[in-house]
């Protein structure tokens, strides 16, 4: 089995986010950066799928020079060979078409991914390169299994689980509990640094988005603290200062 996985590469939830240039860039500086959670689950459950039933992982990242840690820490945990597509994800549909374009030179049974990255949490990617490749896409998918050329699956939907099945190719978004998530041993990261990572220029692609600047939530304000006894100066504030009623 041939799968693709596709990994953004993010900040930490911990890191502490400023910006530079007027508010227009985003200051990388002393940001620690990682595989993004929800594609770590899709990365696991690849590497999983390879382990039962053969084949090759491959990771796809479409960014610069500087995520090519975090897909060596993809490497180390068990994909076989990766691909950097070298270009700024500016915006959802241009990586959807940079990743489509990969797919389209590729022979790929199953590709996996996120359900969302966590710095922009679109959720768009996987059903734009479905649209793009004419393939089912579904999302978020919670459970993943093979059984010869057809995936058996469930995913949330409004009021419940949805049970799907589908032919390969398709796209998945994944989550939680579809896979415990892989740590790197010592053996994986020292055999991530001879695994093959191709470096593919961008295709001709639109980009329809540009940021103009970036702010900051408003900090937060003071606590008050109210007696569970005293309705009516809740109801006051209420209705006074957090304008809610």
């Amino acid at each position: 089995m041939n799968i693709l996985v596709c990994i953004t590469h993010v900040p930490d939830t911990t890191s502490r986010i400023s910006f530079t240039d007027n508010n227009t860039k985003f200051d990388t500086s002393g940001v620690q950066f990682i595989i993004g959670p929800y594609d770590d689950y899709a990365l696991a459950r690849a590497v999983e799928l390879k382990e039962a039933n053969g084949g090759e992982v491959t990771v796809l990242n479409v960014g610069p020079a500087d995520t090519e840690p975090t897909i060596r820490k993809a490497l180390a945990i068990g994909a076989d060979k990766a691909i950097r597509v070298n270009a700024e994800p500016v915006d959802s549909f241009y990586v959807a078409q940079q990743i489509a374009a990969v797919i389209k030179n590729g022979n790929y049974d199953l590709i996996l991914m996120g359900r969302e990255s966590i710095d922009f949490n679109g959720g768009m990617v996987h059903g734009m390169v479905g649209e793009l490749l004419n393939l089912p896409a579904f999302s978020p998918v919670m459970k993943l299994e093979i059984e010869g050329d057809t995936a058996k699956m469930s995913r949330e939907i409004e009021g419940g689980k949805e049970f799907i099945e589908a032919k390969l190719p398709f796209i998945a978004g994944c989550q939680e509990p579809i896979a415990e998530w892989k740590i790197p041993n010592m053996r994986g990261i020292m055999s991530a640094r001879k695994k093959p990572l191709e470096v593919i220029e961008p295709t001709d692609s639109v980009k329809n988005t540009e940021v103009s600047s970036y702010e900051l939530p408003p900090a937060k304000g003071d606590v008050k603290m109210i007696s569970k006894d005293n309705v009516e100066e809740l109801v006051k504030l209420l209705k006074e200062e957090a304008k809610v009623l």
